[in-house]
């Protein structure tokens, strides 16, 4: 696939680390302490091992195929029809996402800024935001990501740093109390995570401007995410306790914590605007993946011909896909973690699997 978009690969680290982290940062650690109380934050180390599976997985497909997206190299790998059967199940996969993203972005803005705007207008005009970055295309959202992702990390440092100065380390305890099951039980959640911003390489590697730097690059966005996962989790543990698994969004409730009797206040404004700028990237990221999926799998020559439609019908699924906030739950605690398994992690696996057995057979052969 040639193409005359290109992002580097510090743009690559970037859109990595800001897909998981700005947006993951409020929700992940109630569902994690749900299951794994006070020693969740160890459930952050089993969680980012998934992810080196996946850029093990990802790099070595785009290594036999340069220049293809996972959906294109699929026809080669298990024949045309299966091959596109792969595609029509990562289009649901990423439609799916996108409609998931969406309502929960409207459900907290609903909560917290306007509770008195129709859940539809935020809806839309969100998702008009991100089909225009769409149709930009990806080197556009990549270099508008690089200010983001540092203006992110500019707001969430001092965060940090505040919310341990009033952080009690006995939370944590005690360590393993209840077993090494709970720990594991609680890395489901953020595996999937992990999992999914690494799964971008599968469709971005063809954008990146030096391919060759796509496993150091994708390497140190999985420490980053690591690190300021861990931190996240553990300083929520240690001020909330026990509360941060019956809060929606525990870390935010930190945030509003840190800022009452200190210098400053309102500092919640802060994690929100982290979470607004961050599930921008992220759906736009989304949309131009499953425009790009779409245009594959009908030869189209530009996906950008696409991008308003996929987009209202995203505003659509927002709606439609789950009727209530404790249906979207539920589906976040329980189904998105197998279905992001399967999707990110075991059907490359499996393509992995076929192509190399395919490749010694015709080696053998030949």
């Amino acid at each position: 696939m040639q193409t005359s978009e290109k992002i580097t690969s510090t743009q690559m680290g970037y859109l990595m680390f800001t897909f998981i982290v700005s947006t993951n940062m409020l929700t992940v650690p109630s569902i994690m302490v749900m299951f794994g109380k006070q020693n969740a934050w160890m459930s952050i180390i089993p969680a980012a091992a998934t992810g080196l599976i996946t850029i093990w997985v990802m790099i070595a497909l785009g290594n036999r195929y340069p220049g293809l997206t996972i959906t294109q190299y699929s026809t080669r790998i298990v024949g045309t029809w299966l091959g596109k059967l792969v595609a029509v199940n990562y289009i649901y996969y990423w439609f799916v996402s996108i409609s998931t993203i969406t309502m929960q972005h409207t459900g907290f803005i609903s909560t917290l800024l306007l509770p008195k705007s129709p859940s539809l207008v935020i809806n839309a005009t969100f998702m008009i935001l991100c089909g225009l970055a769409a149709a930009a295309g990806i080197e556009v959202i990549g270099r508008t990501n690089e200010f983001l992702t540092l203006l992110i990390l500019v707001f969430l440092l001092p965060l940090l740093i505040l919310t341990a100065l009033d952080a009690n380390p006995q939370q944590l305890k005690p360590v393993l109390g209840g077993g090494i099951v709970p720990v594991l039980q609680a890395a489901i959640s953020p595996a999937g995570g992990f999992m999914n911003q690494l799964f971008l390489i599968g469709w971005l590697l063809p954008y990146m401007n030096k391919p060759q730097k796509a496993r150091k690059v994708s390497l140190l966005a999985l420490l980053g995410i690591t690190c300021s996962s861990l931190f996240i989790v553990s300083l929520t543990i240690m001020v909330l306790g026990p509360l941060t698994g019956k809060l929606t969004y525990s870390f935010l409730s930190v945030v509003q914590y840190i800022g009452i009797e200190g210098s400053f206040e309102r500092l919640e404004a802060i994690a929100v605007s982290m979470w607004v700028l961050g599930c921008f990237v992220k759906v736009s990221v989304s949309l131009f993946i499953l425009c790009l999926c779409i245009s594959q799998l009908f030869d189209m020559k530009h996906y950008r011909e696409i991008v308003l439609p996929t987009a209202l019908l995203s505003i659509i699924g927002a709606v439609w896909i789950f009727s209530s906030a404790a249906e979207l739950l539920n589906y976040l605690v329980f189904t998105f973690p197998l279905l992001a398994f399967f999707n990110q992690t075991l059907l490359p696996l499996l393509l992995l699997m076929i192509d190399t057995v395919k490749r010694k057979v015709r080696r053998s052969l030949f």
